[in-house]
């Protein structure tokens, strides 16, 4: 079985645990609320319900990424990943402004909420089951590069952190008996929702316009800086774009003008199994480009064609290979 195979049953197993554990989570949260008529526990509970929907929509777009390439998307269904995770951010978002209108409604009518023993132990019962559910999301994500998982993660990450608020808040108002605190700490919760639903909307905008992912970046050219060959005299212009777990990465390497077509496509194979090596999946794609005499200067080549000396050498960096480098090799710009 390859390696995307396998990455796609682990995103669908844990996208269904993730919906199922949403379900049992908000279940505990709702009859907490029931019991106590808390604003705190009612902003809590209503986060569950956006857990849900979230997670239902995170295991569709899981079964749609999921899908081969085909005529209409040659480059697979990927990208329906990114709207997913903007969809759960407005979701989160919604959610915040939800909590903030009820808890001003609290705020006015000033009733105490009752037994507050029993809704403190029920949230930190669904506060340790969502902490083992986050980590078991992110460790996955992780795994297979799925942002719908990591993102998913990072929503139940927030519910740990809003339950962990709310029970502290609520543990105030039941040693105080001063009902203002319960719609308080749920107004103060929900604006992390609203941080943190932005967050999420901004990081699904950035990967469908193809934002560079800079820690991607540079793990693409440090390999390639490190398996470097003598005979590779430049590359540059190296372009990546994700959908999914998928990365197409393309870019242009100069070699010698007399190596035959044999050579240079050894040199295309070498690259491409040790990207393979770092981003299982990912597809290369190199624009095999000839020398000519006016780089004699720059290049570090023990070549037997050489109608100049090497009198401009140059490091490989991060900053040549993304961009500048055809133009310094060109005399545009010095290296």
């Amino acid at each position: 079985m390859s390696i995307q195979l396998k990455n796609e049953k682990l995103n669908m197993r844990a996208a269904k645990i993730s919906l199922f554990a949403g379900i049992v989570i908000f279940a505990i949260k709702f009859a907490a609320f029931l019991v106590t008529d808390s604003a705190a526990i009612f902003s809590d509970a209503a986060e569950s319900v956006i857990n849900i929907v979230a997670a239902a929509v995170a295991l569709y777009s899981i079964i749609i990424s999921s899908k081969p390439a085909d005529e209409d998307h040659p480059y697979g269904h990927g990208k329906i990943e990114y709207f997913s995770a903007g969809f759960e951010g407005f979701l989160i978002a919604l959610a915040g402004l939800v909590i903030i209108y009820s808890s001003i409604d609290k705020i006015i009518s000033g009733v105490m909420p009752s037994k507050l023993d029993v809704g403190i132990i029920l949230l930190v019962a669904s506060s340790i089951a969502n902490l083992i559910l986050s980590l078991y999301l992110n460790k996955v994500g992780k795994r297979t590069n799925s942002l719908t998982l990591l993102a998913d993660s990072k929503h139940v990450l927030t519910d740990v952190y809003t339950s962990i608020g709310i029970i502290l808040g609520l543990a105030v108002v039941l040693f105080t008996t001063i009902p203002i605190f319960d719609p308080i700490v749920a107004i103060i919760v929900a604006l992390n929702i609203l941080f943190t639903g932005y967050k999420l909307v901004r990081e699904s905008i950035g990967g469908l316009m193809n934002e560079v992912d800079l820690i991607t970046m540079s793990s693409i050219t440090e390999k390639i800086i490190s398996i470097k060959k003598p005979e590779w005299i430049d590359i540059h212009e190296l372009r990546f774009w994700k959908s999914a777990n998928h990365i197409f990465i393309d870019f242009h390497l100069i070699l010698p003008f007399y190596f035959t077509i044999v050579e240079a496509h050894k040199s295309d194979d070498f690259i491409v199994s040790e990207m393979q090596k770092i981003l299982p999946g990912s597809q290369v794609k190199i624009h095999l480009d000839y020398c000519d005499f006016n780089l004699c200067k720059f290049c570090q080549f023990n070549c037997k064609e050489r109608k100049e000396e090497l009198s401009h050498p140059f490091e490989w960096k991060s900053e040549r290979i993304t961009g500048v480098g055809l133009r310094e090799l060109n005399g545009l710009k010095e290296p």
